[in-house]
């Protein structure tokens, strides 16, 4: 069984449960198969959670230097690997393999790692004000829900600032882009984080999303999704008090007003459209304009 077919769990791959459900991943670009992933059950997504739980007292009385040391690891091994997940992100979600893949979305995950190193090393986890101290602690197990268009920029945003302050995490990325998660685990394995730190299940966001934000043993939730997840992650979170963090993009108007360039502001919607083939939240998708300027606007466009 491949690294495809398993979840990273506890520090090592594992075998999906008896209750995972196997999903195709297709690429977009060619409409080809690229292989085949297990969605996650009840048993998988138990286990992740558990590892994550127990994990999570040693983790966070470490040194903060030991959590920069290892996310320093991981940013060499990201870097060792560049090319790999970029190749991933290509075949998941069909950025362009040279211009995008290569260029901005696999350099995305280095970026995230840099800047979490430099905030961390200044931050101030302890402070004292007046007679007391405030002291800033990890907020415990967090799960990590993110989406496909911009796979590693939106993980890693997460998954380094969770390692700099002493969260265990699981993570549950697209369904539709798992390639670039899987080159991630592998990524965080070759590093050594502690086992249980980092774990990764694929899975239906509609079935393990509630199993993840319901469960007393997470503390956090963060979701980058629609609208309709974070309604559903908000409710399931509310009877265990969790702190819930949301991105909800959306696709987003593209407003020409009647004095506009029209030349200039179409080419320029149509172009920012197309940007990562059109999976941005941002990419203006919406083209309004007046409605006597609407044949103008469509030539243009064309």
């Amino acid at each position: 069984m491949s690294h495809l077919e398993q979840f990273y769990i506890n520090g090592g791959w594992v075998a999906p449960g008896a209750d995972a459900k196997p999903f195709e991943v297709i690429n977009p670009a060619t409409e080809a198969s690229e292989g085949t992933v297990y969605l996650a059950g009840r048993s998988d997504v138990d286990a992740a959670i558990q590892a994550a739980r127990d994990a999570f007292d040693g983790f966070a009385a470490l040194p903060l230097e030991d959590r920069l040391a290892m996310l320093e690891r991981l940013l060499a091994a990201y870097q060792a690997r560049l090319d790999d997940m970029a190749d991933a992100i290509s075949r998941e979600m069909g950025a362009p393999r040279h211009s995008l893949a290569a260029k901005v979305q696999a350099p995305m995950g280095l970026g995230h790692i840099k800047s979490t190193l430099e905030a961390a090393r200044d931050f101030e986890f302890e402070q004292t004000l007046g007679r007391a101290t405030v002291r800033r602690e990890p907020a415990g197990v967090a799960a990590l829900i993110t989406p496909w268009n911009w796979p590693m920029n939106q993980v890693l945003c997460k998954v380094a600032p969770a390692i700099a302050a002493g969260c265990t995490m699981v993570l549950k990325p697209s369904e539709f882009a798992p390639l670039s998660a899987r080159v991630l685990a592998e990524i965080i394995d070759e590093a050594g984080l502690p086992a249980g730190v980092f774990n990764m299940i694929y899975g239906d966001g509609a079935e393990v999303g509630p199993m993840l934000s319901s469960d007393p043993r997470v503390d956090m939730v963060s979701l980058t999704g629609s609208t309709r997840a974070g309604a559903s992650v908000s409710k399931e979170a509310a009877d265990t008090f969790k702190r819930v963090s949301l991105e909800l993009g959306g696709k987003s108007a593209n407003i020409i007003l009647p004095d506009a360039d029209f030349e200039k502001a179409v080419g320029h919607g149509v172009q920012s459209m197309m940007g990562n083939t059109g999976q941005s939240c941002n990419a203006p998708s919406r083209m309004l304009v007046p409605a006597d300027k609407l044949a103008q606007a469509e030539e243009i466009a064309a």
